[in-house]
This record gives C-alpha cells, sequence and structure tokens, in this order.
C-alpha cells in the first residue's frame, strides 16, 4: 500500500496527472507529507548527496505548498491539469540547477516510467 501511495504521488505531482481516486487521497494527506514522500524517493533513486537531499526537500516543499489549491479544489480536470503542469514545469526548471544531468536524466526516466503505469492502471480500472 505504501509503495503504490509512493507512486500516485510522484506520478501526480511530477507529471500533472490528475485523477478523481487519486485527489481524494492526496486530499488527506498535507503538502508536508507529499513533499516528504517525495524526497524521501527521490533521494533513493538519484543517490542524492545531503546538501542536494535538503535543497530537493526545500523544493518540493515549496511546490507542494503551491500545488494544495490544486489538490483540494473540486474544479475541472483540464484546468486543474493545466495548474498542476504549470508548477511542475516551474519545479522541474529549479531541480535541474540542483540535480546532476545524469541525476535528472533519470529522474525523467522514473517519471515518465511511473506515468505509464499510472495510465496502465487508470486503463485496467475503466475496465473493470
Amino acid at each position: 500500500m505504501k509503495k503504490y501511495l509512493y507512486l500516485l504521488l510522484i506520478a501526480l505531482l511530477s507529471c500533472a496527472l490528475v485523477q478523481a481516486q487519486a485527489s481524494e487521497e492526496l486530499k488527506n494527506t498535507t503538502p508536508e507529507q507529499r513533499a516528504k514522500v517525495q524526497t524521501d524517493l527521490m533521494k533513493t533513486k538519484l543517490q542524492l548527496n545531503e546538501e542536494q537531499t535538503a535543497k530537493v526537500g526545500a523544493i518540493n516543499l515549496k511546490y507542494a505548498k503551491q500545488m494544495e489549491p490544486v489538490v483540494k479544489s473540486g474544479g475541472g480536470k483540464l484546468a486543474k491539469y493545466r495548474q498542476a503542469k504549470k508548477i511542475n514545469e516551474q519545479k522541474e526548471a529549479e531541480l535541474k540547477q540542483v540535480l546532476t544531468t545524469e541525476q535528472f536524466e533519470t529522474y525523467e526516466a522514473v517519471k515518465e516510467t511511473m506515468k505509464e503505469e499510472m495510465k496502465k492502471k487508470m486503463k485496467e480500472k475503466k475496465q473493470l
């Protein structure tokens, strides 16, 4: 369950995918919780050093707070997607300044993998 939540959070926040069920689960978390989950996952996947971990943690918290109105709002999916995409573009620009080229490429690859997993899970749910 914890692994699913990690995947869900990172996919939503990194890929700007907003799904009704995911939104409901995210509404029950704080920006601090979401930022911590993201930072812990990134520390492991990207092998961040202490300085990078601190900077990435601050970036994740900053943007988790900016994402809060999107997560909590009841607006339309397209509007939420656009808001989330804009926030994530800004976040990725900051992350690019902290991560090495190799780490950022790994980040992009992990993000794409999780995006594909989310698409697959959404497709499976629609078939049920």
